[in-house]
C-alpha cells in the first residue's frame, strides 16, 4: 500500500511540476490549463511548486524585443565593414591615379626622366619607410611628381633619375628625395610644396 501511495504521489508531483497555464481571453475569461495558451490569448504560465507566475507575453516580447535589437547591431556592423571597405577602396583607387598621372609625366618627358624615375608604390605591397606613412599614400604619390618638376624647374637637374620618400619624413612633414643625372639630390619638404 506504501509503494502505491509512494508511486502515485510520484505521479502526481510530475503532473503539477509540469507546469500551469492561466489563459486569458478577448472577452477577459480566465481558463487553467496544462498546456500552453493558444494564440491571442493572454499566457501566464503557473509555478505550482513556488506560487509564482511568469507572464510569457511579455517575456516573448522581450525576446523579441532582444532579437530585434541583436539584428539590428548586425546590420549596424555589416553597414560600417561595407563602408569602411569602400573607403579603403577609394583609397587605394586615389593613389593609384595619382601614380598614373606620374607615369603620363614619365612617358611624355623621356628627356627629362629616367624611365623608372618615379615607380609606382602599391599598397599592399609598400616599402618600409613608405608602409610608415601609408595612410598617406596619394599625397605621397603627388608629392613625389611635384617634387621631380620643382628640381627640373631649378635648372641644376638635368634629368630626373629617382624620386623616393626619404627617411628625414616625419608625420606631418613629408620629405621627398630627388636624385638627378648630375649627381645632385634635391630634398623637397612637404611645407615646399605647399600641401
Amino acid at each position: 500500500m506504501k509503494f502505491t501511495l509512494l508511486i502515485l504521489g510520484l505521479l502526481f508531483s510530475v503532473q503539477l511540476s509540469a507546469g500551469v497555464y492561466k489563459c486569458t481571453d478577448a472577452s477577459g475569461n480566465k481558463i487553467y490549463r496544462s498546456k500552453p495558451c493558444t494564440q491571442g490569448q493572454s499566457k501566464v504560465e503557473l509555478n505550482v511548486k513556488t506560487g509564482s507566475s511568469t507572464d510569457l507575453n511579455a517575456k516573448e516580447s522581450q525576446e523579441a524585443l532582444s532579437q530585434q535589437e541583436k539584428e539590428a547591431q548586425e546590420a549596424q556592423k555589416k553597414l560600417e565593414n561595407q563602408e569602411q571597405l569602400q573607403k579603403q577602396a577609394a583609397f587605394k583607387q586615389s593613389a593609384m591615379d595619382e601614380s598614373a598621372k606620374n607615369q603620363f609625366l614619365i612617358k611624355n618627358n623621356p628627356q627629362k626622366f629616367s624611365a623608372f624615375a618615379i615607380p609606382p608604390y602599391k599598397f599592399d605591397d609598400l616599402p618600409p619607410l613608405v608602409k610608415i606613412y601609408q595612410n598617406r599614400l596619394p599625397d605621397i604619390e603627388r608629392m613625389r611628381r611635384l617634387a621631380a618638376e620643382r628640381t627640373l624647374a631649378t635648372g641644376q637637374c638635368g634629368r630626373v633619375e629617382a624620386v623616393e620618400l626619404n627617411p628625414k619624413s616625419t608625420k606631418n612633414a613629408l620629405v621627398i628625395l630627388v636624385d638627378c643625372s648630375s649627381a645632385k639630390k634635391f630634398y623637397v619638404s612637404e611645407q615646399e610644396l605647399g600641401n
